[in-house]
């Protein structure tokens, strides 16, 4: 019961902190502010905004990912915060897992909220924003879990910010496939694979990360 509610703290703690600094909206500001950009770029064509809007909104889910990755680890690294953690009697799997748990409640609900709204400027209604948002609510907690996994790869390296951003893009890229896949005639058989990876992926960052956090204290 003593681990489950010091797991149950740091979830509240980190999502409280989320939401209170702002980093919550910062991924959701950059969101709305390139599904606002695509239609200007492509113009009026209401056919090729329902053609290629659904991909954009996921190429911009995707990257919107990329913002918070110098918040997840490096702070509470510096601030001795998983030092705490472990005296305390958490292993470094369980402090990677509510770290998940944190940040997909941080970063995933708001996402889905920006996209029901950036799908209006594409055009995006009925069957295809059902979609749409049920391939993001799939997909953010595998999307959650790679930002988990690369922040913990890179604490402490310079640049961590841009080589975080190199790692993450390609380990995403079969989430983005089969999260814009969805929106075809045939997406049903692209929603199970995209299941699929993301609960593996959800199911590895614990290991995954906590893996790097304990070389780290080492």
């Amino acid at each position: 019961m003593f681990v489950i509610g010091s797991i149950a703290t740091i979830i509240w703690r980190d999502v409280r902190q989320s939401y209170a600094s702002g980093g919550t909206w910062l991924p959701v500001i950059f969101y709305l502010s390139a599904a606002t950009l695509f239609p200007f770029a492509v113009g009026p064509d209401r056919a090729l905004l329902l053609q290629t809007g659904g991909g954009i909104l996921w190429i911009a889910a995707l990257l919107a990912t990329l913002l918070p990755l110098d918040r997840l680890i490096q702070p509470d690294l510096d601030n001795g915060v998983y030092d705490q953690m472990i005296v305390r009697g958490l292993s470094d799997e369980m402090i990677a897992a509510a770290r998940l748990v944190s940040h997909w409640l941080s970063f995933g609900p708001p996402l889905l909220l920006a996209a029901f709204l950036a799908s209006g400027l594409m055009g995006l209604e009925g069957a295809a924003l059902g979609t749409l948002l049920a391939s993001l609510a799939i997909a953010t907690p595998a999307l959650a879990g790679l930002a988990v996994m690369i922040a913990a790869l890179t604490a402490g390296l310079k640049g961590a910010g841009a080589l975080g951003g190199l790692l993450l893009v390609p380990l995403a890229i079969p989430l983005l496939i089969f999260g814009a896949g969805s929106l075809s005639a045939h997406g049903n058989s692209a929603l199970l694979f995209l299941a699929a990876i993301s609960l593996l992926l959800v199911a590895i960052t614990p290991f995954a990360a906590g893996a790097a956090l304990s070389a780290i204290r080492e």
